[in-house]
């Protein structure tokens, strides 16, 4: 298995996201009875229900109500789980182009849900941050080649 990275500057040059096929919503039920752990792809239990993101098709085939349509991109980095600035870093770069984001982080990598028509603006400031931490991470090395 690989090791998780826990430098923000490591994780954001190595982030490469992934946009996963498909549209996903985000959906509630009081009752899941219906739902097969197959038709999952997140869930969180509230006090008001259970909160899920399951592929479109499927919540129309259940009758379940369509809270945000989204696309579904994955960090493919192995992010540590407790690696502090990732999130908040595309975050902001999302915010910045105007994107809302919803955030799953799973045990290895980070999944970020956006409204399915901001799925292209998405990957470009995901990449161009991306790009941004790479840049730096060069000049570091630079700066450090220029002092030996």
């Amino acid at each position: 298995m690989d090791q998780a990275i826990s430098e923000l500057n490591e994780l954001l040059a190595t982030m490469s996201p992934v946009h996963n096929p498909g549209c996903y919503v985000v959906t509630s039920t009081s009752d899941p009875a219906s739902l097969t752990l197959q038709d999952v792809v997140s869930s969180i239990q509230e006090p008001e229900g259970l909160s899920l993101i399951v592929c479109e098709q499927r919540a129309h085939e259940l009758g379940l109500p369509i809270l945000l349509r989204c696309a579904w991109i994955t960090l493919t980095v192995h992010s540590d789980l407790q690696a502090v600035g990732l999130t908040a870093s595309f975050a902001r770069a999302l915010a910045d182009e105007g994107i809302a984001c919803n955030v799953v982080a799973g045990a290895r990598h980070d999944h970020i849900f956006v409204p399915i028509a901001t799925v292209t603006a998405a990957m470009n400031a995901l990449n161009n941050l991306q790009s941004q931490a790479l840049r730096a991470r060069h000049s570091d090395n630079a700066d450090i080649a220029a002092r030996t």
